[in-house]
């Protein structure tokens, strides 16, 4: 009986081991990602400020009444009290710290689906980020 306890946790670990070593991702994977990523970002930022553009007159009206003046004091004043000045240290320094590993997952992602999923999705999945652009460039450009 002991046996077959010592036989399972043998075989447990060689499996997690396994699991545990990940294929680096191609650097045209990798540049293809970074070009995806950065157009999106791109898109992202020209609606942001098409979306400013369109509410700076609606947010300079609001400002100059006395709601938005009561609002404008009471945001003041959270943002000078230290609590909320510890709450953004720690904020920050969290995003710092998990940069590198979200790199690092980031990485790992690509490199499993590189190894595993492309060869079966990766035409299609292909076809479906072309046509998702397609449609992309017609409601949020890049520029």
């Amino acid at each position: 009986m002991n046996a077959k306890y010592v036989l399972a946790l043998i075989l447990a670990l060689q499996v997690s081991t396994c699991l545990c070593e990940v294929p680096a991702p191609s650097q045209e994977l990798i540049d293809k990602y970074d070009a995806m990523r950065t157009m999106f970002i791109r898109r992202l930022m020209h609606a942001y400020g098409k979306i400013q553009e369109a509410a700076a007159p609606l947010a300079a009206k609001i400002s100059e009444s006395e709601r938005g003046q009561s609002a404008k004091t009471y945001v003041d004043d959270i943002q000078a009290k230290p609590a909320y000045q510890a709450v953004v240290k720690v904020g920050h320094g969290l995003v710092e710290e998990a940069g590198p590993l979200v790199d690092k997952a980031r990485t790992s992602a690509l490199g499993v689906y590189e190894e595993y999923m492309r060869p079966q999705v990766g035409q299609y999945l292909s076809d479906v980020i072309d046509h998702i652009k397609a449609y992309l460039d017609l409601v949020m450009p890049a520029e």
